[in-house]
């Protein structure tokens, strides 16, 4: 079920926007993304990538908690950061830098974007906490847009579940703001379960490769392109 999210309304700079954006980084890191998205990376991309795409890239914290875990393997990663509101800092340059990866980081709408940026290729494309801010006809496009770009794309989104749900109302003890305590509920709501994605995929003409629920409160999706073969 889809409702706006207090975040996506708010400007960059609102101090309730910077307090709900920290409040992101510390429930990513309860959920496991990093590591859930590393070990999908692990499984499915078969050689160190040259580049990666990253849609609704936030502020970079989740791909950079990422690269941690497979800088070591995946040495001179060049990664494009695509979000709707510029939120890359010097600070996170430097930290991708000191890991030997390359940031760049691009401000623009998904869909306008995808269009414009027909030939463009990448090794994967990763994607958390964004595919349930779209509606299912959406994601067909969405999906459509990417399925051409990389041979795969690795998504970790909220499990539509009623222990995730529950699990939101605990979120005030950690002392998260009224903004993450609402959208972490909308969130959950608007979350996936079964094959719902690989059903969107199929329909975008994509080939769907793992999808399920991961620890208690994931859900994860692997999609490859018509002509990849795994």
């Amino acid at each position: 079920m889809l409702a706006p999210e207090i975040l996506d309304g708010l400007a960059a700079d609102d101090p309730r926007a910077l307090a709900a954006r920290r409040d992101l980084r510390r429930i990513n890191a309860l959920m496991f993304q990093a590591k859930i998205m590393a070990s999908l990376l692990q499984k499915f991309v078969s050689k160190p990538p040259g580049r990666i795409l990253e849609i609704g890239a936030g502020d970079g914290s989740f791909m950079l908690a990422v690269a941690r875990r497979m800088a070591g393997q995946w040495p001179g990663v060049e990664l494009l950061m695509l979000d709707r509101i510029d939120l890359i800092t010097t600070q996170l340059r430097g930290d991708f830098d000191r890991l030997g990866w390359t940031v760049q980081g691009v401000t623009a709408d998904v869909f306008d974007w995808a269009r414009k940026k027909e030939g463009t290729r990448f090794d994967a494309i990763t994607v958390n906490l964004f595919l349930h801010h779209f509606d299912d006809a959406e994601l067909v496009r969405l999906f459509s847009l990417m399925a051409p770009k990389a041979p795969l794309l690795l998504a970790t989104e909220p499990s539509r579940t009623k222990l995730a749900l529950a699990a939101t109302r605990f979120l005030a003890a950690i002392g998260a703001n009224d903004v993450t305590r609402n959208d972490a509920a909308q969130s959950v709501r608007a979350g996936f379960r079964g094959n719902e994605l690989s059903g969107l995929w199929l329909a975008a003409n994509g080939k769907p490769v793992e999808e399920r629920r991961a620890g208690l409160l994931s859900h994860i999706f692997v999609g490859a392109s018509a002509g990849h073969d795994l």
